[in-house]
């Protein structure tokens, strides 16, 4: 065969195209290799200097790292995710979730079991009347109200039962509104009809500095709470979501992790000690090859004013935050020995413990056919004394 891709047999040339899979491979190392870059300078930097609130600032000052950043994320979704059934996956999975606790009865069903479970804790009897949660209230009844926190090239646009907000430090798109999440300001609820929150969402432009509390049915962390250097930052993000989601809204997080599905079991279990902490209840759990998908349904308007100081916020470790010699692997993560997992895990023993039954059913881990097969778990965290 000669450079140009022919080849002689028997006295004849054919012409064979050069295949595209090593340009197409290297282009997303590339693309993959910014991103990876940024998130590892964010870290580096908050080992070295330790104020997050500063270093958050200097890095949203940085335009030309945030752009580049922006368009590298682009390139990955428009032109290399979209081939990849995971890539695509975790927006349909956000999708079928919605679908399934919004319009096909989930929510109604998780509140039944709420009454069922506060009746049978005060000895009463489980024959209580549900006729209060037989009809989805006039709020469901139109689109859901989405707000995609660093969207990047909001992909929730594409259907039509949502009504998505996307914002971000530097959008990638026009439809997405640039707001700095970590600082969004958030003032009182809101009374308004169906109709006026809908105009309300439309009429938002960028920058967005402030939103009215309770405003969302979902939020939607899209591979974001890892892109920050600090447990803090993830907490005031999960808290923040917590104040804009209506009462039984749900909050989506799915989070990079190449490893085995328990392999970072310990860490799933810290995270939804701390998120629960805040007035959420965990409804589904997944676990993809390359990520963790979670949902957590607001249960509490108010949460503890003393969560901070019982180390909650430190319970949002991330792999990554625990080795100061990161090489290129960024979504395969690092892998801390059994003697750090035992380390951490007590850290966490004098914290109080979350009764630990799934909020889901049997049948939770099947979800919609266009979702790739990934591993389902009704209950995934294996602990060991």
């Amino acid at each position: 065969m000669d450079p140009g891709g022919s080849v002689e047999s028997r006295g004849e040339v054919w012409s064979v195209p050069i295949p595209q899979t090593e340009h197409r491979k290297r282009e997303q190392e590339k693309l993959s290799g910014v991103v990876k870059d940024v998130h590892r300078k964010l870290r580096r930097k908050y080992r070295e200097v330790g104020d997050f609130e500063k270093i958050w600032r200097e890095h949203c000052e940085d335009q030309q790292t945030l752009s580049e950043y922006a368009n590298a994320m682009r390139n990955l979704a428009d032109h290399h995710w979209t081939r990849k059934s995971e890539g695509e996956g975790r927006i349909e999975w956000c999708r079928s979730v919605c679908q399934e606790y919004f319009l096909c009865g989930g929510m109604k069903k998780m509140m039944e079991k709420d009454q069922k479970s506060a009746a049978a804790s005060l000895g009463l009897s489980s024959g209580l009347s549900t006729s209060s949660l037989s009809s989805v209230p006039a709020s469901r009844m139109g689109r859901m109200r989405l707000l995609d926190v660093g969207s990047c090239f909001n992909p929730f646009l594409n259907f039509d039962e949502f009504l998505t907000v996307g914002i971000d430090i530097v959008p990638a798109v026009e439809s997405v509104r640039k707001c700095d999440f970590l600082n969004l300001q958030l003032q009182a609820p809101v009374h308004l009809t169906r109709d006026a929150l809908e105009s309300f969402l439309l009429q938002l432009h960028s920058p967005i500095d402030t939103l009215p509390a309770q405003l969302f049915q979902v939020v939607v962390f899209s591979l974001l709470l890892s892109y920050f250097p600090s447990p803090y930052q993830r907490w005031i993000c999960c808290k923040k979501a917590h104040e804009l989601l209506e009462l039984q809204g749900l909050l989506l997080i799915i989070t990079p992790d190449s490893s085995h599905q328990n392999r970072h079991a310990l860490m799933m279990r810290s995270w939804r000690v701390a998120i629960e902490s805040l007035g959420f209840k965990r409804y589904k759990y997944v676990k993809y090859s390359h990520m963790h998908l979670m949902a957590f349904r607001k249960v509490s308007l108010a949460t503890s004013s003393d969560l901070v100081s019982q180390n909650y916020p430190e319970m949002l470790y991330i792999p990554q935050d625990f080795t100061e010699d990161e090489e290129e692997e960024a979504y395969p993560v690092h892998m801390r020995s059994e003697l750090e997992d035992e380390r951490v895990a007590w850290s966490f023993s004098e914290l109080p413990q979350t009764p630990y039954d799934s909020d889901s059913d049997s049948d939770s881990g099947r979800q919609a056919s266009s979702v790739p097969a990934p591993h389902h778990f009704e209950d995934p965290i294996l602990l060991q004394s």
